[in-house]
């Protein structure tokens, strides 16, 4: 992050340190509404310049339009952007949202393709150092220091994982030890060769760990780890969820969410109940969405809306009014931690994957937050499809037969039942399957497959 130009903040009220000198993190977390509004307009006033220089193709009918950003009025009646205007015409095209010369970027990834083919991803350096200042933020939260061992459990493949996580660390000091190519059982010896403090991975591989370790006589509560920081799914912030994760590992779970196509934008509340938004390095917009998934209104406090989001500092990938497709509940309680608006429950379901059964709407991770309840680390899958024009919902469980402990699981079944009844007041059917017969991922959970399109 760098301090503005004076040039745009000579008649600015925001404080001093602002206009004249790098801003710690603390800083900015401490700025009230009306300041942190300031410190966006002046930073976006830069992105839109550089969106202009560049002569943008993505924003070419914006700039025909309104070719100045006046006031945020102007601001707030741009059009929005979804992935599908970002996807090349390819699969082997660049994100229409690259249009430097090759030449600038010097790291590329792609998107998960979970919408789609994926989208190859570029990084400038100075982009690189943003998504690195803003991975602080989650560090900060994480109480990490460079006495810090960390094991990175993905697998440094192409998607963006935990890659910018991996060189924050280095920069913070830390001994990082690559945990990729491993099979689960040889990242758990190696993490407990080097005495490893913070494991960085998804909440799902959280959980397969746990039940690794399990097969093969390891107590995770006796490891030196701490802290695991999760991000690529919801469930970090789900507190039944968190609780499956950190008893067994006897840790702390730091919850983290972003997009490849869009930054590191989420670090965790001080009493781990929802993520903030990194507000500094991003504008906010929360809306809710009609029955056809358009954006109707802007969200009330604590109303599940749909995230939308403008990175600040992203020049060799400026994203403005992107749809993320993430549900979340906006907070603003300016006095407690910090000023950045508070997402209650962290991400709480994707707009697309929201299903209406029976007129409940149901988000995959309120389904696992029951069964998490029921089955702490059993395996899982959630299966919708779709009849006579109604979404349906089936759930496939894994008996445990470990040790021929046969009989407590299997009755999970039918308490599962139960508990959906109970909470969401629906019917569920519950399918046991063989031990180990599901899909496991290190990366993004495969437990939600949807149907509904095959379903008539």
């Amino acid at each position: 992050m760098s301090s503005l130009p004076y040039s745009l903040l000579a008649n600015s009220p925001l404080p001093i340190f602002l206009i004249f000198m790098e801003p710690s993190r603390t800083e900015l977390l401490s700025l009230n509404r009306d300041q942190l509004r300031q410190w966006q307009w002046e930073r976006l006033q830069t992105v839109w310049q550089s969106i202009q220089s560049q002569n943008h193709p993505l924003y070419q009918d914006i700039f025909e339009q309104s070719p100045e950003l006046t006031d945020w009025d102007a601001f707030e009646a741009l059009p929005f952007l979804t992935k599908t205007d970002l996807l090349g015409e390819t699969r082997d095209q660049p994100s229409k949202l690259f249009t430097l010369p090759r030449g600038d970027y010097t790291r590329t990834h792609q998107t998960s393709g979970s919408r789609g083919w994926p989208m190859p991803i570029f990084d400038t350096p100075d982009d690189w150092r943003w998504w690195l200042d803003c991975w602080q933020y989650v560090l900060d939260a994480a109480e990490v220091t460079s006495s810090d061992t960390a094991m990175m459990a993905f697998s440094f493949g192409p998607f963006i994982g935990f890659w910018t996580a991996n060189d924050a660390l280095v920069d913070r000091g830390c001994l990082v030890v690559p945990g990729g190519g491993l099979s689960s059982l040889a990242r758990l010896q190696l993490m407990l060769d080097r005495r490893c403090t913070v494991v960085c991975c998804t909440p799902t591989y959280a959980l397969h760990l746990i039940s690794v370790a399990k097969e093969n006589g390891i107590d995770l509560r006796d490891s030196p780890v701490s802290r695991l920081i999760v991000a690529g799914e919801p469930g970090g912030s789900v507190p039944d969820i968190r609780r499956a994760i950190e008893k067994p590992w006897g840790a702390r779970v730091i919850d983290h969410a972003g997009a490849s196509e869009l930054g590191a934008w989420g670090f965790p509340t001080a009493d781990d109940s929802g993520l903030h938004v990194i507000e500094s390095e991003f504008i906010a917009e929360f809306f809710v969405l009609d029955e056809d998934g358009t954006p109707q209104r802007r969200a009330k406090p604590g109303e599940a809306s749909e995230l939308v989001m403008t990175n600040l500092a992203r020049l060799g990938g400026p994203v403005i009014r992107y749809r993320t497709g993430d549900i979340v509940r906006p907070v603003w309680q300016h006095g407690l931690d910090c000023g950045f608006v508070k997402l209650d429950g962290g991400v709480i379901g994707r707009a697309d994957d929201m299903l209406v059964i029976r007129g409940v709407n149901v988000f995959p991770t309120s389904i696992e937050a029951i069964v998490r309840q029921i089955a702490p680390t059993a395996e899982f899958r959630m299966i919708a499809t779709r009849k006579d024009h109604l979404d349906q919902l089936s759930i496939e469980l894994e008996r445990d037969d470990l040790n021929g402990v046969r009989d407590e699981t299997a009755s999970a079944a039918d308490r599962l039942k139960d508990a959906f009844r109970e909470r969401l007041a629906l019917r569920v059917e519950i399918h046991e399957v063989a031990a180990s017969s599901l899909p496991r991922s290190e990366g993004k959970s495969k437990r939600f497959v949807d149907r509904r399109g095959a379903d008539s």
